[in-house]
């Protein structure tokens, strides 16, 4: 128990936040004023974030910067390493991920292996990677989070993510809503293995999950207040990982879920809505308020259904009995023997996960 308490984890911190409208056009003057090198490279997706990456590109060429922008099709290991050696090639000093979930994660861990800076750019407000030093990529060994590069600076443009289909704002309040459940895993973990639990992190983690709840009304009508709410909760969210060193404050058991159930119906829907639904029924394991949270979320236009989420009951069932097996070293209330089949079905029911 002492060790657990006296061992040490680095706090890398992003260095400048910038949130606003049209921020992406004052790039240039943040880059100067961080001291950050090019030649830059913008790692963007290959849909409508790839326009954006090229008016950001054309913004840093324009104040004297080498720019080079490569698109992604998928955040898979493979397209991780294309990535790397394009960053070698080109021999960057700065790697900006422009777009979604994807392009975050691939230039995020592309900047950790090259040993350089990172920019992140989110152009959705989907999930709470956009500011913290882990990402997912398809095709590793594991297919959780892996540890990468924390961003030097985020740049949040609400003009450009205000853009985006609703859908990916609402995704990102069911990833925040997760806190919820994954502090007390979190908890749970500490006060039956005697694993490291940051008080600090865990407050700050629940913060934004708090604020979705509080600012929920605001949210669901969508635009651009919408969008600087959920993006502030999800940097926020970030961060906590970032000071914790792992990502304890925010991903327990119903990320668990949502990690098995990719497994068995190959990506049904978005990580947000997934971890949604994953909250509801880990919150009544925990014994907590999880129709609170299941209100909130169907306010929010959330799905909180097996049905609303495009999968069948069973999916949900086999999901949730193999979720325990996952990470098998991160203790949650699922417990080292996870949900029986039957237990399974009955939590699925009693929350109106299925029928």
């Amino acid at each position: 128990m002492i060790l657990q308490y006296l061992r040490t984890h680095v706090i890398d911190l992003p260095k400048r936040i910038v949130v606003g409208s049209g921020v992406r056009k004052e790039i240039c003057r943040h880059v100067r004023e961080l001291g950050l090198r090019d030649p830059i490279l913008i790692v963007s997706g290959s849909g409508p974030t790839r326009h954006i990456a090229s008016e950001v590109r054309d913004y840093l060429i324009d104040g004297g910067f080498e720019v080079f922008h490569t698109c992604v099709e998928s955040a898979s290991i493979d397209a991780a390493n294309r990535v790397i050696e394009i960053a070698k090639e080109c021999k960057a000093k700065t790697l900006i991920g422009l777009g979604g979930g994807k392009a975050i994660d691939i230039a995020k861990y592309a900047a950790y292996i090259v040993g350089v800076e990172f920019i992140s750019m989110p152009t959705t407000a989907s999930h709470d990677g956009l500011a913290s030093p882990f990402a997912s990529l398809k095709g590793m060994s594991t297919i959780y989070s892996r540890r990468a590069k924390a961003p030097m600076m985020v740049i949040a443009d609400t003009e450009v993510i205000a853009r985006a289909p609703k859908r990916f704002l609402i995704a990102g309040c069911g990833d925040l809503i997760g806190k919820f459940t994954a502090v007390l895993d979190w908890q749970l973990a500490h006060k039956l293995r005697g694993e490291y639990y940051g008080q600090y992190a865990a407050s700050l983690s629940l913060l934004s999950a708090r604020h979705i709840v509080s600012m929920s009304n605001v949210i669901a009508r969508g635009g651009e207040e919408a969008a600087r709410i959920v993006i502030e909760g999800l940097i926020s969210s970030g961060v906590a990982m970032c000071i914790a060193g792992s990502t304890r404050p925010a991903s327990g058991s119903e990320h668990l879920f949502s990690h098995a159930l990719d497994l068995v119906a190959n990506f049904p829907a978005l990580h947000g809505e997934q971890v949604g639904i994953g909250t509801i029924m880990m919150a009544y394991l925990h014994g907590r308020n999880w129709r609170l949270i299941r209100r909130v979320l169907r306010k929010l236009g959330a799905p909180t259904t097996a049905r609303e989420l495009g999968v069948s009951g069973e999916k949900i069932i086999e999901a949730l009995t193999i979720a325990h097996k996952i990470r098998p070293e991160r203790y949650t209330i699922l417990g080292e023997k996870g949900l029986t089949r039957e237990a399974a079905e009955r939590l699925a029911k009693v929350t109106g996960v299925i029928e």
